[in-house]
């Protein structure tokens, strides 16, 4: 059923209050083909969990929410399993259910917001680990031609948070569900960032699948606000990759730069320790600001506009290519 001006308020992370021309929820592929049959709007958007995005002005066309649900064991051996999840399920959700059955390989990214449908989209990554490690395959609805086609990994061209359907694609498809494939039990990975630190705290020295994760959802409660709580979209930035010759010129003022390999010539640095070191961790600007315990987070304390957030962004941009000659890119997509 399609309703007219909808108020995307509560559809969206960042509790942005926007109105949207048409709005109609989706759950099973007849009811887009009768959405896309009917809707008026030419300009449409696919709304999964809301959580990866900022509005900055009324969207002028139709937006789907994706309602697809269920989940599926495809194929089972002895030391792996594949598992099929519809699109519109939470992500959250999704990882609690696979490491309560004991299977790895997306325990690190516990606590990601937003829905399966757009885990590929973003090639999500978290602690060392990044959906491609997992990833079989996924079936998409063309929207021109109402086809249904899959796709493997190389289809999808993952890059760091990128794919096929950021680019080339965008807007051409519905993601329909993802398939992954994962470990029964196995090696976990508890080497990046803060997590042995975090397995100390827990008094655990032989992590399982679920300790793993519980350790990440612990590391991500201490540090990334609750979007129902504070308005925000996680992670604002992208980790800028750059030459190793220019990090060798900011470690001579900053020696302890954080950094991670990225390939033979290139690093990754954090986003969110260049934005403090701008003076910009904690600080607001009218209704909105940057978190004070994650400076890569902006959040919205109530009565934002995404004009707004957007705006800060801008600033936060500027000050760090002056201080560092790096240029940050927004990993939150703008409407």
């Amino acid at each position: 059923m399609i309703t007219q001006n909808v108020n995307l308020k509560n559809y969206n992370t960042f509790g942005i209050s926007i109105s949207s021309k048409e709005f109609a929820p989706f759950f099973s592929i007849s009811d887009i083909q009768s959405i896309l049959e009917h809707k008026k709007s030419e300009e449409m958007l696919v709304l999964g969990g809301g959580s990866n995005l900022l509005f900055t002005k009324d969207f002028d066309g139709i937006v789907l929410k994706n309602e697809l649900k269920g989940i599926e064991i495809q194929e089972e051996g002895q030391d792996h399993v594949v598992v099929k999840c519809s699109s519109g399920e939470s992500w959250h959700e999704f990882v609690i259910s696979m490491t309560e059955a004991n299977y790895g390989g997306i325990e690190n990214l516990s606590l990601i917001p937003g829905s399966v449908g757009a885990s590929p989209m973003q090639n999500i990554g978290a602690y060392g680990v990044e959906i491609k490690d997992v990833f079989e395959s996924l079936e998409a609805y063309h929207i021109a031609t109402g086809e249904i086609h899959t796709f493997n990994k190389f289809d999808c061209a993952f890059g760091y948070r990128e794919s096929v359907f950021k680019r080339k694609l965008k807007n051409q498809y519905i993601i329909l569900s993802v398939t992954f494939r994962l470990t029964k039990g196995g090696k976990v990975n508890s080497s990046y960032g803060a997590i042995e630190a975090e397995l100390a705290k827990m008094n655990v020295s032989s992590p399982t699948i679920i300790d793993i994760s519980r350790a990440v959802i612990s590391i991500r409660t201490s540090k990334l606000p609750d979007p129902k709580k504070l308005g925000n979209a996680g992670s604002f930035f992208k980790n800028p990759v750059i030459a190793k010759s220019l990090l060798e010129k900011i470690q001579m003022n900053y020696p302890d730069t954080p950094h991670y390999p990225a390939d033979a010539d290139h690093v990754k640095i954090a986003a969110g320790w260049l934005i403090e070191k701008c003076g910009w961790k904690g600080k607001s600007k009218g209704n909105c600001g940057v978190h004070a315990l994650q400076a890569l987070v902006l959040v919205n304390y109530g009565g934002s506009t995404g004009k707004e957030i957007f705006d800060l962004s801008t600033e936060i941009i500027r000050d760090v290519k002056h201080n560092f000659g790096i240029e940050l890119e927004r990993e939150v997509n703008i409407i």
